[in-house]
């Protein structure tokens, strides 16, 4: 598969354009397996990590094959969080830059009449969280009763919190001959059974093997150190390595604050990110963190 060229897999030259502008070469093993299954029209329970460029695994062939000409949503992905929204609408965003295709996030914490002005004018695809779906169906606001494509991303991780309900009540309100898609780090007993319930027959897994989990040009290293030895280690790694950028996890939100003021007292050009702190401010630091304005973002 490794050999395989985007444009051998049967995407729209204008996906294929935008593809080539934002750099990549080949395709990933997941865009590999699941963008020519896709399609076909099939539905897919597609297993792949956080950065093996699993949003253009769906992305990639979902915006080749929606009408850009309708105004009726063809497309709805269900993320957990809306920080994970904002990431994947700008994703597709940039995938689908050379087809006129309009794409809205909506989650909450953001203005709902925005959003409605917006989806009044017609909008072919949507990226939201289920409180703020169900939210816009309880208001008639969104129709889904003619979309081609349910994609729900990270699936594992949002029956973990709690969203089961919520998202058999969004998946309800859509239309019996759409197209499904689930992506998922892991695929547990609760996402197959989902899938039974709300699939074709004709379910492909696309499953990559797990020693090739992880993004294979992360090199990754340990270290073996005392913990009062931890942020001393951690300073003398920033100052050898010298990262251009960086995220440092910690476990608690309190980790969080402690290291970033320590970071701070010795100079270092980094902020704190946890789920005590508004969204805009979340937001605020990502963007800083993405545009090169911050070098180092600790989170949990």
């Amino acid at each position: 598969m490794k050999n395989i060229g985007f444009n051998n897999l049967g995407l729209h030259p204008k996906i294929l354009q935008a593809i080539d502008k934002m750099g990549f070469e080949e395709p990933s093993q997941i865009q590999a397996e699941s963008i020519p299954v896709i399609l076909e029209g099939n539905d897919v329970i597609g297993q792949a990590q956080t950065g093996t460029g699993k949003t253009l695994a769906f992305g990639a062939p979902m915006l080749s094959k929606i009408n850009c000409n309708e105004k009726n949503i063809s497309s709805i992905i269900i993320t957990p969080t809306r920080e994970l929204a904002i990431q994947v609408n700008d994703e597709l965003s940039r995938i689908a830059r050379f087809r006129k295709i309009s794409l809205l996030p909506i989650y909450g914490g953001q203005p709902i009449e925005r959003q409605i002005k917006s989806l009044r004018r017609g909008i072919n695809v949507v990226v939201g969280t289920p409180g703020r779906i169900l939210d816009h169906l309880h208001r008639n606001t969104l129709d889904l009763s003619n979309i081609q494509f349910l994609i729900i991303d990270e699936a594992d991780e949002m029956l973990d919190m709690g969203f089961i309900e919520d998202i058999e009540d969004i998946i309800k309100a859509c239309n019996s001959d759409r197209q499904t898609l689930f992506f998922s780090a892991t695929i547990p007993n609760q996402v197959r059974k989902l899938a039974s319930k709300y699939m074709k027959n004709n379910i492909k897994y696309i499953q990559i093997a797990k020693n090739t989990l992880t993004v294979e040009k992360t090199k990754q290293y340990y270290y073996e150190i005392k913990n009062r030895d931890r942020f001393e280690s951690l300073c003398r790694i920033l100052d050898v390595d010298e990262p251009s950028s960086a995220i440092i996890f910690c476990r608690t939100k309190r980790g969080v604050d402690e290291l970033v003021e320590n970071l701070q007292l010795r100079g270092y050009n980094v902020e704190g990110m946890h789920g005590d702190m508004g969204q805009n401010q979340r937001l605020n630091t990502l963007r800083k963190f993405k545009d090169g304005s911050l070098d180092f973002l600790v989170a949990t």
